[in-house]
């Protein structure tokens, strides 16, 4: 299946509205054409209150109109969709949504081509003690698939990583220990080997267990 990661803008103060839409009539639409709703995301730091991150997956057959139709099922609440297909790279290698809160950060990385598999290598060796160290969890790493005839010059990567709170946050950058310290040298090589990141951090509308009540913004 095709991933697609949307940046949804509703309406001010309608994020939840849609998303309720997102998960009914959307979903089912989604659900009649083959796809699945992998999460929706409610910003918390570093991206506006009234945007929502939707990730979906497609059958390989996929045509834009079927994108249109679904997003169509929110009507006017709606503002804009900017969507970016991506295809998995070492994770995920199921489809397995994610169901429980907890803080996820959504991190982008554009990386020359030269030092893509470094890259890729990296991430793989550091992930095990990532998840061991913060009782985090490495969701997936997908590869953006450019438009045709872009010129971009960077390989463009997004990983999604949860963490059961923003103290787990603050804490996985300060290692304590050799075993921590290597994967945070490993993670700092990373960063390195990119032309540019950033990330935003939120929570999880879909999760299962808990909704997040804070007003973030």
């Amino acid at each position: 299946m095709i991933y697609v990661y949307h940046a949804v803008q509703t309406r001010s103060r309608s994020w939840a509205e849609v998303s309720n839409v997102f998960q009914n009539s959307a979903s089912q639409y989604l659900q009649a054409q083959g796809g699945k709703l992998y999460g929706i995301f409610r910003n918390q730091i570093g991206r506006p209150r009234d945007e929502l991150s939707v990730i979906t997956a497609w059958p390989q057959e996929r045509q834009t109109h079927d994108e249109n139709s679904f997003f169509a099922c929110v009507g006017n609440d709606l503002l804009s969709v900017d969507s970016r297909p991506m295809r998995p790279t070492i994770q995920p290698d199921d489809f397995l949504p994610p169901t429980r809160q907890g803080n996820f950060a959504f991190c982008w990385f554009e990386t020359p081509p030269a030092n893509y598999d470094d890259f890729i290598a990296l991430c793989e060796a550091a992930w095990p003690g990532f998840e061991s160290s913060y009782d985090s969890q490495v969701l997936g790493l997908w590869r953006l698939e450019e438009s045709q005839g872009s010129t971009s010059n960077t390989v463009k990567t997004l990983s999604l990583t949860r963490r059961p709170d923003l103290a787990m946050w603050e804490r996985s950058k300060i290692p304590l220990g050799v075993a921590e310290e290597k994967v945070r040298e490993q993670l700092s090589r990373r960063y390195e080997l990119c032309d540019a990141t950033w990330v935003f951090t939120t929570t999880l509308l879909t999760a299962r267990d808990h909704a997040d009540e804070v007003k973030w913004a």
